[in-house]
């Protein structure tokens, strides 16, 4: 918890006052609010006044950023959501509605966007919200010299690849404001998903690239439905309804409470003691409890995530050595992970690219469906191939954040590796924050536990990561072909052949095995009963803006 309960006053008069920053580490932002409340009701008591309030969220470790340029992590793009908006956004379920923009037209090529901007969009600061905010923000996004870590999301646009790559200069951006109300977007080829991509957190507006730069604390400002009005390290942060938001009037809570809790029994513990409203996940281990006491409090619901094992092609064990990542991917047990452990209803992951991708067929290993004793047999003898044996076993490092499910099934998979290979594994746990920064040492692990979320419902989304010079390459993969393939996928617009370039795109990247698939995701949380609007998302985006809190 955020140390003690707040109650918080639904006044406007400093919301002109509250810009915009990135928040840095070990920086505590609080805005002092007046003790005024629009709910004069002496009889009211102060419980009831708070549980109609505040949602006390749980999130699972301390968000990397919140500059929407800058964040790469679930708990950064968690919060930005809440504080940001795009040019469209999403219903409950996943549907694509008006954002900032009202209204958009798409011209016969597929090609040409033009955006009609909303004259009631705001910045939390009273100013209007232009379309040259986007153009701002969207050339700071695939300029090289902010290195931005998801630049690649802007790549459809025309001029993008260019810029990223250092060819030609942000100007040369294919977005446009020739009106203060209007935006227009040219594509290199027509992109579906478009649409679905602009509800992405790297697309949203920002004020002042200045100001984001600066990390100055008195320069935050947001368009969204929330505003940050703290922000303690480690514990937790507070967001309060914005009044200048174009849709305020839809938004139901008065205030978010993001509650950092890394370990998931100790989140369940808060949930069960009455101190949370929504966990981020549920522990395995408390399944049958959770089903036979709080049965109408648990949800689970598939979404577009895969977890995995990336295996560091750098490292001297596995740079040149294939048949040694064969033999360990061949080695997991998943049917015994998602059966034995994990328990939700997740699925084992045999390629990378989840089941329910829109337009596309998933990918796998073609020794998938052997039988567990010739899978066993044939990792064994790669194993052997690769100059490996019990004697002479490998030993190796494998890096996890801090969280007791993704512990577990390290536990577990070292212990398959050892049991069936011999192989050593040296568990390196760390905090989230700290994990990030590992992540990016390569000298630091031989294999790093991670997960993949979509951002847009395309396979592409999933396989650009594996592109060379990607910031989510975290396995150093560099192949010419694969990355011709996606640049072919790029530029064509038959929705049948590009399925078929990214299915064979896929298929390469596999055999290489720069990385071990694990399972697919399922979104599992402890939802109070009062809490209402929660609805299956196949991003696994809960918008704080659609829930209520019902009297209780």
């Amino acid at each position: 918890m955020l140390g003690k309960t707040r109650l918080r006053s639904n006044i406007s008069c400093f919301w002109n006052r509250f810009p915009r920053v990135f928040i840095a580490i070990g920086f505590t932002l609080v805005i002092a609010v007046c003790g005024c409340h629009p709910n004069n009701n002496p009889f009211v008591s102060a419980k009831a006044l708070r549980d109609r309030e505040i949602l006390r969220r749980g999130i699972g470790g301390e968000p990397s950023s919140l500059d929407p340029a800058e964040a790469t992590d679930t708990f950064s793009f968690e919060v930005i959501r809440d504080l940001y908006e795009g040019l469209t956004t999403e219903s409950q379920r996943g549907t694509i509605l008006p954002g900032v923009a009202s209204s958009w037209t798409i011209d016969a090529s597929g090609t040409k966007y033009e955006f009609k901007i909303r004259t009631n969009a705001r910045w939390s600061n009273g100013a209007h919200l232009r379309a040259s905010d986007f153009v701002r923000a969207w050339r700071r996004v695939v300029d090289p010299r902010l290195a931005s870590p998801v630049a690649d999301t802007l790549r459809p646009i025309v001029g993008a690849a260019n810029i990223i790559a250092g060819r030609s200069p942000p100007v040369s951006l294919g977005v446009f404001a020739p009106k203060d109300d209007l935006l227009i977007v040219r594509l290199v080829k027509p992109a579906p998903y478009f649409l679905e991509l602009l509800t992405d957190t790297a697309t949203f507006p920002i004020y002042s690239d200045v100001a984001a730069r600066s990390h100055a604390p008195n320069s935050w400002v947001s368009n969204g439905p929330y505003v940050l009005s703290e922000w303690t390290p480690g514990a937790g942060l507070t967001l309060t309804k914005s009044r200048t938001y174009w849709d305020h009037t839809h938004v139901h809570i008065e205030s978010i409470d993001y509650v950092i809790v890394a370990d998931e029994n100790a989140e369940l513990r808060q949930y069960l003691a009455g101190e949370l409203d929504i966990t981020e996940t549920v522990p395995a281990n408390a399944l049958d409890l959770i089903r036979k006491e709080h049965s109408k409090e648990l949800h689970i619901w598939p979404f577009l995530g895969t977890a995995y094992y990336a295996i560091n092609l750098v490292s001297s064990n596995f740079r040149s050595n294939l048949y040694l990542r064969e033999s360990l991917a061949m080695a997991v047990d998943r049917q015994r992970l998602v059966t034995g452990i994990l328990g939700f209803g997740q699925q084992p992951a045999y390629g990378f690219v989840p089941p329910g991708t829109w337009n596309y067929s998933s990918q796998s290993w073609k020794w998938k469906d052997l039988p567990d004793p010739q899978r066993i047999a044939e990792a064994q003898r790669l194993y052997r191939q690769a100059g490996y044996s019990v004697r002479r076993p490998l030993r190796l490092k494998l890096l996890l954040n801090t969280n007791h499910t993704i512990r577990q099934v390290a536990i577990a998979i070292a212990e398959m590796w050892k049991n069936t290979l011999g192989v050593e594994t040296e568990l390196i746990e760390q905090e989230y924050r700290v994990f990030l920064q590992t992540r990016r040492d390569t000298s630091q692990w031989d294999l790093a536990r991670l997960g993949w979320t979509a951002d847009y419902n395309d396979a592409g989304n999933f396989l650009d990561i594996f592109r060379v010079g990607s910031p989510n390459n975290d396995s150093r993969y560099s192949s010419h072909q694969f990355d011709g393939l996606l640049d072919v996928a790029a530029t064509t617009s038959d929705a049948t052949r590009r399925r078929h370039i990214l299915e064979h795109a896929e298929t390469l990247m596999l055999s290489a095995y720069p990385v071990i698939p694990i399972y697919f995701y399922v979104s599992r949380r402890m939802i109070k009963p009062y809490v209402q609007g929660a609805s299956p998302n196949p991003l696994n985006r809960l918008y704080s803006k659609y829930l209520r809190i019902l009297p209780h």
